[in-house]
């Protein structure tokens, strides 16, 4: 039996991402599984790769229980950050570059170090340097951004771009701090960090673990996204975006008009 054309599917996805593109889910056409499905971003990413990009992290997707009835899902899954998707702190995108694109608050972790041989995954988040207020947007490749879990996992979970905010000290803890989601200083989404899988270290955790079954290990200096603590919200032309974390500070973003 010939199994999902793995080239082929990311392809299809790098070029409706490199045009703005909006295409028909593929797994069910294609028979694409939860493993060839990552398969398929591992080569998505090298065509990233292969033009001059640069790995810079990885992220969580999926990690709160508002993400994953807004997408329709139930499975923690990962995916792969680039120094193109990096948009500094308080700069600006275009929502023409993009298909349908959303923001949602998050936490990011600097690695400080990689793990021990043999050492236990849990003990990892020991390994954090610091930690810092996150925005990540996000842009689905598929038509009216629904998909199965095959279908995002491939796409790379969705990730476009991301801002990090100011890295401090890692508090004592991060298991209950409270998130707001702010769009041209209103109220749109309002959260906490218990709902990254009820602590975002947890986040940490489960992507050494999820990443590791497919060969890829963290690396020293890396960014880690531990995940949406709120639903996402649409982004809007002109739109100027804030997202603040108790204890940790504030991350924003704007949008060109």
């Amino acid at each position: 039996m010939i199994g999902p054309d793995i080239a082929g599917i990311a392809e299809k996805l790098g070029a409706a991402a490199d045009t703005a593109t909006a295409i028909p889910q593929l797994a069910a056409e294609t028979g694409l599984d939860v493993d060839a499905a990552y398969a398929v971003q591992t080569a998505l990413v090298k065509r990233r790769l292969d033009r001059g990009e640069r790995l810079v992290g990885l992220k969580m997707g999926l990690t709160s229980k508002a993400k994953m009835a807004q997408v329709g899902v139930d499975e923690v899954i990962w995916g792969r950050l680039t120094d193109v998707m990096r948009v500094p702190d308080g700069g600006a995108v275009d929502v023409g570059d993009f298909i349908h694109p959303r923001v949602e608050p998050e936490v990011a972790f600097l690695l400080d170090r990689l793990p021990d041989p043999g050492e236990p995954v849990g003990s990892f988040t020991r390994a954090v340097r610091a930690v810092a207020p996150a925005i990540e947007l996000i842009d689905s490749r598929y038509a009216n951004f629904t998909f199965s879990l095959p279908d995002v996992i491939a796409d790379n979970t969705s990730a476009a771009a991301f801002v990090v905010g100011p890295w401090a000290p890692v508090p004592d803890g991060l298991d209950n701090l409270g998130v707001l989601l702010e769009i041209d200083g209103r109220v749109a989404q309002v959260g906490s960090t218990a709902a990254i899988l009820g602590d975002p270290r947890r986040a940490l955790d489960e992507g050494l673990r999820l990443a590791g079954r497919h060969g890829v290990r963290l690396r020293k200096g890396w960014v880690f996204l531990a995940g949406a603590a709120t639903a996402a919200v649409p982004l809007r032309p002109g739109a100027h975006v804030r997202a603040t974390v108790e204890k940790l500070g504030s991350a924003s973003l704007k949008v060109l008009p």
